[in-house]
């Protein structure tokens, strides 16, 4: 279901979503009083900032790789340690 949106910095851009993300739009426009175009415009700008920041935190990740100022681990030790930490910090709780 095409949905027109206007945002402030391009002309317009038509958005096809499903039915389903279409009722929960509308159930938030009615709950908010907020317009579509600038609920969709602020959920994408959340968006964008998270992926932003998910892609500079593994860009730097992979920069520390190759630079050699950590050493990469196998899965399954990884992941006893990721249980061990969640156990200690259970504990402490």
């Amino acid at each position: 279901m095409p949905l027109n949106v206007h945002f402030r910095t391009l002309k317009g851009m038509e958005m096809h979503i499903n039915s389903e993300l279409q009722a929960r739009l509308e159930q938030m426009v009615i709950e908010t009083g907020r317009p579509a175009d600038e609920l969709v415009e602020d959920a994408l700008a959340g968006y964008l900032e998270e992926l932003s920041s998910t892609r500079q935190m593994l860009d730097n990740r992979y920069d520390d790789l190759k630079s050699g100022r950590v050493q990469p681990m196998e899965g399954e030790e990884a992941f006893a340690r990721l249980i061990q930490n969640t156990e200690a910090q259970a504990k402490r709780q």
